[in-house]
């Protein structure tokens, strides 16, 4: 009995060791200067604890509720640091995106990949929610294919010049009126409104970026906070139409700042 105790031991010892040395192995970042590898951001909306669904009621703090018929808002500026403190930066011309809850797979989730990103191991990533006053001062023609594919998905202003950062549609409700038109659409305006905002969100697992894997990064957007977050948001207030006033719409800017978490990673 004891031969046996003692030869298990042994082997369970050596397969530890064996999972330790393959682990110390896929996350040694030797020999990976110069290879290339793809990360793949993977967007799930929600409210509060709830998956985000279209004609759904959802409840404010405040006993206010809201359903929504349009839910996108604008990624920009990617970026992901690694575990030695360098930032790999994605191309400037192809780093902006459109997340569109209609575009979402069946489990409400929009999946944008990032190509030939540097091997690395990474902590963390940054990104603007809109468009930053540099990409803006390109114009029209620095703005490439993405101009086109703001104005089809309406995320331009048709009155003045700028983009729509978020653009929410539907209704809402108050303890006085039922089914009200909600319209948030939350931008800058030209130079004289700036509402862009970046967000930096540490990975909870390093992020393993190969030639032979695609992490995949979940990120969760609560929804609720564009109304709940670090500023109360009422709409008896005024916040059912939310376009381009410079009290407002800083307010709804801060509050989608915090409305984003990475919820897990898989590093495949």
């Amino acid at each position: 009995m004891k031969t046996l105790k003692f030869t298990f031991a042994l082997l369970l010892c050596a397969t530890i060791f064996a999972c330790s040395s393959d682990d110390d192995s896929i996350s040694s970042t030797e020999g990976l200067e110069g290879q290339k590898g793809e990360l793949i951001l993977k967007f799930d909306n929600g409210v509060g604890d709830s998956d985000f669904i279209f004609g759904t009621t959802y409840n404010k703090s405040n006993g206010e509720s809201f359903q929504l018929e349009t839910l996108k808002y604008i990624i920009s500026n990617v970026r992901v640091k690694d575990s030695e403190g360098n930032t790999f930066m994605y191309p400037t011309e192809d780093n902006v995106f459109i997340v569109n809850e209609a575009d979402g797979n069946n489990a409400g989730e929009i999946y944008i990949t990032l190509n030939n990103v540097d091997a690395a191991n990474y902590t963390e990533i940054t990104f603007g929610v809109g468009i930053d006053q540099d990409r803006f001062a390109l114009g029209a023609a620095g703005q490439g294919d993405f101009l086109d594919e703001a104005t089809d998905e309406g995320m331009m202003w048709s009155w003045a010049s700028g983009y729509k950062f978020i653009r929410l549609d539907g209704t809402f409700s108050t303890s006085s009126v039922t089914d009200q038109p909600l319209s948030v659409h939350m931008g800058s305006v030209g130079t004289s409104l700036d509402n862009y905002r970046e967000v930096t969100l540490p990975f909870p697992n390093t992020v393993l970026v190969r030639e032979t894997t695609s992490p995949e990064v979940h990120i969760k957007a609560d929804i609720s906070k564009v109304f709940d977050g670090s500023t109360t948001a009422n709409f008896a207030d005024g916040y059912d139409q939310v376009h381009t006033d410079v009290n407002e719409t800083p307010i709804i800017a801060d509050n989608i700042n915090g409305m984003f978490e990475v919820h897990h990673v898989h590093n495949d």
